[in-house]
């Protein structure tokens, strides 16, 4: 059925080439590296002839992410087409456009350096809006300092504008207001439920493996959904088209194996395949004992693996089918206190096609995904939460003479099993399925000076019967060369929530639900229409390059959360026939809430073949208000900096230096009045109050209105290597985390009245061998 379906709408939107034949053609086709066939992601492609043409001045194109181009509304007649990208020879071929058809035309560029590479770097940012986004490229996250060994996609995310990181334990990230179940984390476009382990230094993502990955902080467009703060979508590269290759490595924390290689061989204008493995597991909890005890082991106990595996085909014509699959896991053991684990394992494939005289690209997916995780405390009562689900859908691209249009439909749907007790002893529960059905459509206006995407989303919460209309827009005007103002604005809305609560201070356990039945009818003396959680954002700011090696951007946002669905630590009493007459506050499982998120940031990137220079600061309030009062959530961090620096010492043999600093203002914190004897009266009537003992209650100050103290750390790292025969290589990696053993606070446990600070000085060496 989704086969049949597939090829009626490419039928459909093949029909465009039938359409008012004219003496124009279009010329389009891929770039790839002549070496080893990968697609050239931002390859600047041109016809120099068409820039003396008045009704078509100033043609150029830039490949998108898949290594395609299109060039449109070309007059007929015999051009010169001229490509090039950074770090590659500028490539010539002579071209015949025919009348109402379309000239292929594949590229092959060979290594070298014909254009300054900040140039097209330029030339790319000028087709983007960028607003409230980054784009990361994988070289950059090997320019931080390698903690424990390996460098990090989560180390890199920690230093983007507007990010917040909880700590090294247990930590997750905040992006501008948002809690880490309002941020949409993608791989190769499946969902992601946990993609940070319990030690907060490590992803679930195989560096050496991704070929890209975009950070939408606020104001993202209408190709994403499903989320009301932030996306972070990450992809895999290919496996090597020509020979196997691979790396094995190990370090004090970790140690990893990934072979690549091809299925069938890279040959020009012809079919290839190959494939990728990753593997990486984690031994901190054994090696801690060995190497640093002086930490104390106990704090340690961390234990995580990750595989990922991929496969891909090309066509001949540009068309691809991938298949990906993953096993992630975590486990965390803290003697006498608590046991934690998770796992995550998903599936799926993906497809481009592109119609031979249609000016529409057409790609498709199938993904599943699911997640599991558990938590046993000391007090026997476990925590439990699983999340599975599927997502399939197709997109289509149309392009214009200057313009595009985008649009897609996707249909996802899950299941969530959730069971927790609150800290007054009470069960909360939920299992239940959600069906999702989403449609998108989003022009891009692409002009000298202004660069617009207009999108408008529809998503519909079937399980909910609840509809939402969701406008966006991300403006881009260029006054003058180098100078960008830029505008986004957006509604979002999502159906997933927390198992855990914007209130806790320090929690490892991470499950989810969807949207609950049994909300407050009202909230703040208005009627509840919705089970969404909903918010608007707003973006502003400008960008500036300095000089061809540095750039300064400046960000304003404000998010306003209408809707927040979050659990109920205030319920005493189960919400049954024999309690009705109970306040509902002090019964339902769920509280409304809503909330604000304002600030701003500035960053400044300077960089060169040796010197690279990374500085941002973020401004940022946070607040909720649950009907009751106005408190700030323990992620409301008002200040953040982070400096980073990376320099290559040598020629001959050279070693790689990398330091950063992060400095934070402290977290929110409940503080304490007292203590007192604690009867849940799990009994009922019938318990024993006189001659039984209670647990030590603790008596809470208003939520939230401490602040820990302030936060920073230094971390460094030297890196080596060594070029063998036959392009084999090897490296030495030495790193040190919190460099200065800065005692920053983890959590105080208030039983014990004692303090519990974040990891201290961890020196790591690592080894790499590629071959």
């Amino acid at each position: 059925m989704f086969r049949k379906l597939t090829w009626i709408l490419i039928s459909l939107a093949s029909c465009g080439s039938l359409l008012a034949q004219s003496d124009k053609g279009d010329v389009r086709g891929f770039v790839y590296n002549a070496d080893n066939g990968d697609r050239l992601a931002g390859a600047l492609v041109w016809i120099p002839e068409i820039n003396r043409a008045p009704s078509v001045r100033g043609r150029s194109i830039l490949a998108d992410g898949d290594g395609f181009y299109a060039l449109t509304g070309i007059p007929a007649g015999d051009y010169t087409l001229v490509a090039t990208a950074p770090g590659f020879d500028t490539a010539y071929f002579e071209i015949v456009v025919r009348p109402a058809s379309n000239t292929k035309q594949d590229i092959y560029l060979h290594g070298g350096q014909q254009i300054e590479e900040v140039e097209i770097i330029a030339r790319a940012n000028r087709k983007q809006t960028l607003v409230g986004a980054t784009n990361i490229d994988p070289k950059a996250i090997g320019r931080l300092p390698s903690v424990g060994g390996e460098p990090d996609i989560v180390q890199y995310l920690q230093v983007l504008p507007g990010v917040v990181f909880s700590g090294d334990q247990g930590g997750q990230l905040y992006i501008r207001g948002g809690s880490p179940v309002m941020n949409k984390v993608l791989f190769d476009g499946m969902t992601i439920y946990n993609p940070f382990h319990s030690i907060g230094l490590f992803s679930v993502f195989d560096t050496d493996l991704i070929k890209s990955a975009d950070v939408y902080s606020a104001g993202f467009g209408a190709e994403y959904g499903g989320r009301i703060s932030a996306v972070v979508d990450i992809k895999s590269r290919d496996g090597d088209r020509n020979q196997i290759k691979g790396k094995t490595s190990i370090n004090t924390f970790t140690s990893k194996v990934m072979l690549e290689g091809p299925l069938k061989k890279f040959q020009r204008y012809s079919g290839n395949s190959s494939f990728a493995v990753s593997y990486r597991n984690s031994y901190l909890k054994q090696s801690s004992k060995l190497f640093y005890g002086y930490a104390n082991p106990d704090r340690l106990p961390y234990n995580f693996g990750d595989l990922f595996v991929k496969i891909n085909a090309n066509s001949a014509n540009g068309g691809y089918t991938r298949l990906y699959g993953f096993h992630f896991s975590d486990d965390v053991n803290f003697p006498g206190s608590t046991h934690y684990s998770w796992a995550s394992n998903g599936f799926g494939g993906k497809f481009m096609v592109v119609p031979e005289q249609a000016k529409t690209r057409v790609d498709g997916f199938f993904l599943y995904s699911n997640y599991r995780i558990q938590q046993m405390e000391s007090d026997a009562r476990p925590r439990e939460s699983s999340i599975g689900g599927f997502n399939m859908g197709m997109n289509f691209l149309y392009n214009f003479k200057k313009d595009e249009f985008k649009w897609g439909l996707e249909m996802n749907g899950f299941q969530t099993n959730f069971q927790l007790y609150n800290a007054n002893n009470r069960r909360i529960e939920q299992q239940e399925s959600t069906t999702e059905i989403n449609l998108f459509g989003n022009y891009k206006v692409v002009r000298k000076k202004l660069l617009a995407d207009m999108g408008l989303r529809w998503q519909y919460y079937a399980s909910l019967s609840n509809g939402s209309l969701e406008p966006r827009l991300q403006l881009r005007y260029m006054p003058f060369k180098g100078f960008g103002l830029k505008f986004a604005a957006g509604l979002y809305s999502q159906n997933l929530l927390s198992a855990i609560s914007d209130r806790d201070v320090v929690n490892l356990f991470y499950g989810f639900l969807s949207g609950p039945d049994n909300l407050p009818k009202t909230f703040m003396g208005q009627p509840v229409t919705h089970r969404l959680q909903k918010a608007s954002h707003l973006v502003a700011g400008m960008d500036y390059r300095l000089t061809k090696k540095s750039t300064i951007n400046l960000e304003g946002f404000y998010k306003d959360f209408s809707q927040i669905t979050n659990i109920n630590r205030s319920k005493l009493f189960e919400d049954d026939a024999s309690n009705q007459d109970k306040d509902a506050r002090l019964r339902q499982d769920f509280i409304i809430e809503k909330g604000e998120a304002y600030g701003g940031d500035i960053s400044y990137k300077f960089e060169d073949k040796r010197l690279y220079i990374w500085l941002v600061y973020s401004l940022t309030w946070v607040n909720r208000n649950d009907g009751y009062i106005v408190y700030q959530p323990i992620f409301d961090r008002r200040h953040n900096a982070n400096a980073m620096v990376s320099y290559t010492l040598g020629k001959r043999t050279p070693v790689d230096l990398s330091v950063r600093w992060n400095f934070g203002s402290g977290f929110p914190f409940t503080q304490t009045q007292g203590y007192y004897e604690k009867y849940d009266f799990g009994n009922g009537i019938g318990s024993d109050y006189i001659q039984s003992n209670g647990e030590l209650g603790v008596v809470y100050a208003s939520l939230n209105q401490g602040r820990l103290p302030y936060y920073h750390r230094l971390d460094f790292s030297a890196k080596h290597s060594w070029k063998l025969d036959d392009g084999r290589k090897l490296t030495a990696n030495f790193s040190l985390t919190n460099a200065y053993n800065r005692d920053n606070i983890f959590y105080y446990d208030r039983i014990k009245q004692e303090r519990v600070d974040q990891l201290p000085i961890l020196p790591a060496l690592g080894i790499q061998y590629e071959f």
